[in-house]
C-alpha cells in the first residue's frame, strides 16, 4: 500500500519518515526546498534514539498521490483548502483520506472541500524542521483516530514503524483536550519563544495557563463536547514531558510566517462569541500573536 503525505513539514515528515523507515511505500509533497534536500541526501531524522538518512520519494507536485491507498494531510490549518483543491483532482476514489492536523475542525473542512470522508485524528508529536530536508523530534508520536473502514489498515502500518496509534470514538473531545493545550501554550510560547518548560517557571504564568484552560472548557461544555480527560492535568503533564520544545505557533512567528492562532485561540474565541461565553484571556492572547504577525 502506497501512503502519501500531503505537507512535508515538520509533522508530515515524521509520520512519512517513520512509514518510510519501516519499509513502506511513501511519497512526501511539500515546497521545493525540503522537496529538492530529501531527494539529494534523504530525509534527515534527527529522532531522540536514532540518526538516519531515510531515503523516501519526495515531490512539489500532487500528482504524485495519484496511486496512494492512504493520504495523511498534514498541512496547516490555514492551509487546508488550498490543499484539498490541490489534491482533489489526483486522488484514488478509494483513497482513505486522514487528517493530523492542529485544531477541531479540518478534517470537517477539507471534506467539505474534497466531496469526501475525511478521518479526523489527533497528533501529539513533537518536532521541528531544522534545515531543509532534515526533522528533529522532541518527544513523543502517538496518535488517535476515529473509527473508518481504513483506519485499522493504518493502524497496522504504523505500528510496524513503531508509531502507537488509538483507534477512539470520542476524537472530537480529544481534538478539543488538544486544543486546550494548545491555546495554553502555543501563543506564549510563540511571544516569549520559550519552551514550554521555561514557560511555566515564569512569575504568575500558572494562574494565566488555568485562566486559558477555564475558558476553554466552559466554551466545550457549551459546546456538548465530552472531554476524554482532565484538561489541567494536561496542560501541566505538557510541560514535564515536552519541557524543551516551543511551540509551532513559536516557530512560524520567528520565520516571519503567518500563524495557526486563528484555528487555536481564535477559534475559542469564535465559538465562545457565538455561544455566549467569555474568553478574555483567550481573546488576549490571539490578539497579541496577530499584532506580532504583522510585525
Amino acid at each position: 500500500m502506497k501512503i502519501g503525505v500531503m505537507g512535508a513539514g515538520a509533522v508530515g515528515c515524521f509520520y512519512g519518515g517513520m512509514l518510510a523507515r519501516a519499509g513502506h511505500e511513501v511519497v512526501l509533497i511539500g515546497r521545493p526546498l525540503h522537496v529538492e534536500a530529501i531527494e539529494r541526501d534523504g530525509l534527515d531524522m534527527e529522532m531522540q534514539t536514532f540518526r538516519e538518512h531515510v531515503r523516501i520519494a519526495a515531490s512539489t507536485d500532487p500528482a504524485a498521490l495519484a496511486d496512494a491507498g492512504i493520504v495523511l494531510c498534514c498541512v496547516k490549518s490555514g492551509d487546508s483548502a488550498t490543499a484539498a483543491a490541490a489534491m482533489r483532482p489526483f486522488l484514488n476514489p478509494d483513497a482513505a483520506v486522514f487528517s493530523l492536523q492542529n485544531g477541531v475542525d479540518n478534517a470537517e473542512r477539507l471534506a467539505t472541500a474534497l466531496g469526501r470522508t475525511v478521518v479526523p485524528a489527533v497528533v501529539y508529536v513533537a518536532t521541528e524542521m531544522a534545515g531543509p530536508g532534515q526533522l528533529r523530534h522532541h518527544g513523543r508520536g502517538e496518535l488517535v483516530i476515529a473509527p473508518s473502514p481504513a483506519s485499522e489498515r493504518l493502524r497496522t502500518a504504523c505500528a510496524a514503524a513503531g508509531v502507537p496509534v488509538s483507534i477512539s470514538d470520542n476524537v472530537a473531545g480529544a481534538l478539543w483536550l488538544k486544543l486546550i493545550v494548545n491555546c495554553a501554550y502555543n501563543g506564549l510560547s510563540a511571544i516569549t519563544q520559550l519552551p514550554y518548560g521555561r514557560i511555566v517557571q515564569g512569575e504568575n504564568v500558572l494562574p494565566l495557563l488555568r485562566d486559558i484552560v477555564d475558558e476553554c472548557i466552559a466554551v466545550a461544555t457549551a459546546a456538548g463536547i465530552e472531554l476524554p480527560g482532565d484538561a489541567w492535568q494536561a496542560t501541566e503533564a505538557i510541560a514535564r514531558s515536552m519541557a524543551t520544545q516551543k511551540s509551532s505557533t513559536a516557530f512560524d512567528l520567528a520565520r516571519g510566517r503567518r500563524t495557526e492562532i486563528d484555528h487555536l485561540n481564535g477559534y475559542v474565541l469564535d465559538r465562545g462569541t457565538t455561544l455566549g461565553v467569555p474568553v478574555p484571556v483567550n481573546r488576549a492572547i490571539h490578539a497579541i500573536v496577530r499584532l506580532m504577525e504583522g510585525r
